[in-house]
């Protein structure tokens, strides 16, 4: 089978094309023909620097996969060959991801795909879905009426936590830059926030009277996550995808601090069923039509994956970058 591999770390050049051994299924898992993928930062991330999870540098980089059931191991029960799934299952840790003909998953991180959506569609969700689940239902708890606060609205994880955190009934504000400000109101946002505009003093009395939010989703983090403490309410809450160096902001306003590493299952082996499970209900969720897939208009093919990760490095993208297995 063709597959895309790196064999070092370093700009988007280090892809290969090659020819591999098509995988052989195993005990709990699917061998899945590859339909599309979709670029996350974490991508970028993994073929570009040292991180916690490059002790065995992956070949084949890309979790999140969609396409057809080819063959089915022993003790899967959910899946059938000629099953259409998705999810995020490989591309780290030395698990192979989904640049490549056909991958082998572990059943439990995948789901059957969204009937409305196109493969490409569908390859979109699964990490960003995952993500925006896990800050919003499994950690902040989001309930009715809640005031919740989402970073980069029309970024991969918050695009999709906005319809989250609506569907959850919540008053979703998000933050925009003058470009997509359109479109995190088609979305569905209650306010949207201009940050070249205003400050974070601005929208917490122009969307909360002053009282701050009792829940922010910080998707960008780094030099953010502090106007992220600040705009949260005493005693709200935070989460956000990345680390952050200074945590006295949390104490100070008795605030509960949430990380989210969506990466855990797959990479220590702990809760992989659960990713099968909420992907399970954003499948649900999309073809109720509540959630939707925010596409670049960008088209690759899974063999231009080096183009594709220079268009998500390049800022110019607006939802997620996605590749296909066209020739």
């Amino acid at each position: 089978m063709k597959a895309m591999i790196i064999n070092k770390l370093g700009d988007s050049s280090v892809f290969q094309q090659v020819e591999r051994a098509k995988p052989e299924v195993v005990a709990g898992h699917l061998v899945v023909e590859v339909k599309a993928s979709s670029v996350n930062p974490l991508d970028i991330m993994l073929r570009s620097a040292e991180t916690p999870w490059s002790a065995n540098l992956p070949e084949v980089l890309h979790g999140d996969v969609a396409g057809v059931v080819v063959a089915v191991g022993e003790g899967v029960s959910k899946f059938s060959v000629g099953d259409e799934i998705y999810g995020c299952a490989g591309g780290i840790a030395g698990i192979d991801g989904a640049l490549a003909e056909y991958m082998l998953v572990d059943a439990d991180l995948v789901a059957h795909k969204p009937k409305r959506l196109s493969m490409a569609e569908a390859a979109a969700l699964p990490l960003v879905s995952i993500t925006a689940w896990e800050a919003l239902v499994d950690k902040l708890r989001i309930q009715q009426g809640d005031s919740l606060l989402v970073h980069a609205a029309t970024g991969g994880v918050g695009h999709v936590a906005l319809q989250l955190g609506k569907h959850l009934g919540a008053t979703v504000t998000v933050t925009t830059r003058s470009r997509t400000e359109q479109q995190a109101r088609l979305l569905g946002a209650d306010h949207t926030v201009n940050v070249e505009q205003q400050s974070v003093a601005d929208y917490v009395e122009q969307c909360t009277a002053g009282k701050g939010f009792d829940a922010v989703f910080d998707t960008v983090a780094g030099d953010n996550i502090k106007n992220s403490f600040d705009a949260a309410r005493y005693n709200g809450a935070v989460a956000t995808i990345l680390p952050i160096d200074d945590a006295v902001p949390v104490a100070l306003k008795g605030l509960s601090f949430h990380s989210v590493l969506m990466l855990i299952p797959m990479v220590h082996r702990q809760g992989q069923a659960h990713h099968g499970e909420i992907l399970t209900k954003v499948a649900e969720l999309v073809d109720q039509g509540k959630i939707i897939p925010l596409i670049d208009d960008s088209q690759f093919s899974l063999w231009q994956v080096a183009e594709a990760h220079d268009r998500l490095s390049s800022g110019k993208a607006i939802g997620k970058v996605v590749l296909t297995a066209a020739p």
